[in-house]
């Protein structure tokens, strides 16, 4: 079964006031080319993370994220309550003793004073916690890989179709092919009878005419593509992994006999045919570049 290299996945996740979410993004690429974007209580476990990724998505160009939100309330920073009544008593007193007048407004003096507002200190990574984003990413990748088998599906039938095509397209030639034959002999005959001086041994020619057929023979042709389009079909049923590279070897040896019987047939309907295979293929080029 074909995987697609593009897909899209997402998971949501809670934990205590926190809303944890997981995002990973897929198109295709030769190799794995990984980008990150991970929130900074889970930056230690990025290694960890990128390897799970790698194990599942094997290869494309792919983004991942990972970010929390939290209660407004348990993320507001807190009034160090003992330092502002310090700095109140020493502003105050301050004030008495060298006649200085008080603060018109105190809070906001108070609040600008250094220290005052304490930001709470980053958090240690929870055991628990990492269990719940671990399962979310698991999710994500889950989905991730879901949506690349839904559009495989659809790159399989794609193929399947132009394959079809193509081996149509073969079957097609072989009345044109024994025409041929007859074409190129009398041909070559016609042209001797308006040499009127010339002689020649019907022998040797009947030699020499049997040679240049067997040269522009496509029989090995038809067979070689042939066990390419049967060879492929059966590629498309094995496991998703690693069948795209497979698939783009087998559609460029299905190009060289294509090519190859394309140059022998010296048959403008076969030319023509061999046009439409051509096209048949390269449709099944662009798109196997999408295959996982």
């Amino acid at each position: 079964m074909i995987l697609s290299m593009t897909g899209y996945g997402k998971s949501v996740a809670t934990f205590g006031q926190k809303t944890i979410h997981v995002e990973v993004k897929a198109l295709n690429s030769k190799t794995l080319d990984l980008s990150t974007r991970i929130a900074p209580a889970y930056r230690e476990k990025e290694m960890e993370l990128r390897q799970t990724i790698a194990a599942v998505v094997e290869r494309g160009k792919v983004e991942f994220s990972i970010w929390i939100e939290k209660d407004a309330a348990s993320d507001a920073a807190t009034i160090n309550t003992p330092l502002v009544e310090s700095y109140y008593q020493q502003i105050k007193t301050l004030a008495e003793t060298r006649g200085i007048p008080e603060p018109a407004d105190w809070m906001t003096t108070l609040l600008r004073l250094p220290d005052v507002m304490v930001k709470a200190e980053a958090e240690q990574l929870d055991v628990a916690e990492w269990a719940v984003a671990q399962k979310a990413v698991d999710e994500a990748l889950a989905n991730l890989t879901e949506f690349r088998r839904q559009e495989g599906a659809a790159l399989q039938a794609k193929f399947a179709e132009k394959v079809d095509n193509i081996e149509t397209l073969l079957h097609s030639i072989e009345p044109y092919e024994k025409e041929r034959v007859a074409k190129i002999r009398q041909r070559i005959t016609d042209a001797l009878a308006q040499i009127p001086e010339a002689s020649y041994d019907e022998n040797r020619l009947e030699q020499e005419l049997i040679y240049y057929i067997e040269k522009l023979d496509i029989s090995e042709e038809k067979q070689r593509l042939t066990n390419h389009l049967r060879y492929f079909r059966e590629t498309m049923q094995e496991d998703g992994h690693g069948v795209g590279k497979k698939l783009g070897f087998i559609a460029q040896e299905m190009g060289r006999e294509i090519n190859t019987t394309g140059s022998k047939s010296n048959h403008a309907e076969m030319q023509n045919i061999v046009v439409r295979m051509k096209d048949e293929l390269e449709q099944i080029k662009e798109q196997v570049l999408n295959a996982l």
